[in-house]
């Protein structure tokens, strides 16, 4: 029960990573909010923990404004934020990639970022503590080739990990990232262009570990960065990536 007495809003959560940093929250004592764009999706997950789900398009700021003050009025404050939304455009040559793509892929992988701060971040610091936790990746460390313009939107949230951890340490507030490597999520197939055997054993050769992420594994990491155990550690970029950017 290292969340006890917590609340939590973790976006994203209707499937893959979300999910199970929303599971592993609630298993540990969390109140949490499920907020996703598929809201039937958030629903079925938050049926199975006791969370509450939430509509929410991360990319909009009217949209983050509503989730934000739902989370209040269920909540009376909000503890912990998880930034897990994101998307990728498909594998191509960076010159290739459509400007729509590039707009989304920033506007869901960025812009929210700054969105879910502007709206939870005076409520955490007038509590005075908070955690925020960004969902970046591995290839915001270790860039493949073809996903140049999702390799750079990890990598502005990884920055933006630490620039926000160091202005919100004096009041209270650790903000941190993870990592993960290619997992069992909806986004796999857009990582490697298509699911086949050969193209999971090409990404697999690239993990020492020698197997994908899995929802457990982040909402492991995530609980720990989350939790009070955690207290000296903020503007760190977690590894969680069985070996993969050694």
């Amino acid at each position: 029960m290292r969340l006890r007495d917590k609340s939590a809003v973790v976006t994203g959560a209707g499937s893959g990573f979300g999910a199970g940093i929303a599971r592993k929250f609630a298993a540990e004592g969390a109140r949490v909010m499920l907020a996703d764009i598929n809201e039937s999706a958030a629903k079925e997950v938050a049926a199975g923990i006791g969370g509450i789900a939430q509509q929410v398009d991360v990319a909009s700021g009217e949209s983050i404004a509503r989730m934000a003050a739902e989370a209040a009025a269920a909540f009376g404050s909000i503890d912990i934020l998880v930034n897990n939304a994101g998307v990728t455009h498909l594998p191509a040559p960076l010159e290739d990639v459509s400007e729509a793509d590039f707009d989304r892929v920033l506007a869901v992988n960025c812009k929210s970022v700054y969105l879910t701060a502007r709206a939870l971040v005076p409520m955490m610091k007038r509590a005075g503590s908070g955690a925020i936790l960004n969902v970046a990746s591995t290839a915001g460390l270790s860039p493949r080739p073809r996903l140049n313009w999702y390799n750079a939107s990890k990598g502005w949230m990884i920055t933006a990990t630490k620039a926000m951890a160091v202005e919100l340490a004096p009041a209270g507030i650790r903000v941190n990232a993870i990592c993960p490597v290619a997992g069992e999520t909806p986004l796999l197939k857009s990582f490697m262009g298509e699911d086949t055997p050969e193209m999971r054993a090409k990404f697999l050769a690239t993990i020492p570990i020698g197997r994908f992420s899995t929802p457990e594994d982040m909402g492991n990491a995530a609980c720990f960065l989350c939790s009070d155990e955690a207290s000296m550690i903020t503007g760190v970029a977690l590894e969680v990536d069985g070996g993969r950017c050694i």
